[in-house]
């Protein structure tokens, strides 16, 4: 759902295309993972859930949930993955110009709170207690990506570059 640029240093465009290639194929596996759009996802799985049963994830995505809801704790709820609740009353792509009416926002609200987040790591669970929660990862998972991109492409050789995510480098 995000743009991304790579920018290397490469000895001459064939490798450069290899590095790139292999930082956007790195991108698309992580978007497939954490996509709240795409239907088939394990993220769409776990919304779809929401309520009725845990759902049993790879052990990436349950990290990558158990480090957000940590920083939810450090944040006191300040930053908190289940915002993706209130999707249909905010759009979060620039659209939205003006607050919802007070009634649908609180009523989307009811559904978000980290703390309805419950993560089984000897299960490999995850499991939204309240029907109509949603998570999404957002900025986070546009930072994992590019982390995951950096790693990826310093291991291959890649001595320097730049992994433009959005706006954030």
């Amino acid at each position: 759902g995000y743009s991304f640029e790579i920018t290397l240093v490469a000895k001459d465009s064939l490798q450069a295309e290899q590095w790139i290639d292999m930082g956007i194929r790195e991108i698309t596996r992580i978007e497939q993972l954490i996509s709240s759009w795409d239907p088939s996802s394990q993220t769409s799985r776990i919304n779809q859930n929401a309520g009725i049963r845990p759902v049993k994830v790879d052990a990436e995505l349950l990290q990558l949930i158990a480090r957000s809801l940590l920083i939810s704790k450090q944040t006191s709820g300040a930053f908190d993955i289940s915002y993706a609740a209130v999707d249909k009353v905010w759009k979060f792509d620039g659209r939205t110009m003006a607050w919802p009416p007070k009634e649908i926002l609180e009523e989307a609200t009811k559904n978000m709170g980290y703390l309805n987040i419950d993560v089984d790591v000897a299960a490999s669970t995850v499991y939204l207690k309240k029907k109509g929660m949603k998570i999404g990862f957002g900025a986070i998972g546009k930072g994992y990506a590019a982390d995951r991109v950096k790693a990826l492409l310093q291991g291959a050789g890649v001595a320097a570059g730049l992994i433009n995510a959005s706006g954030d480098m």
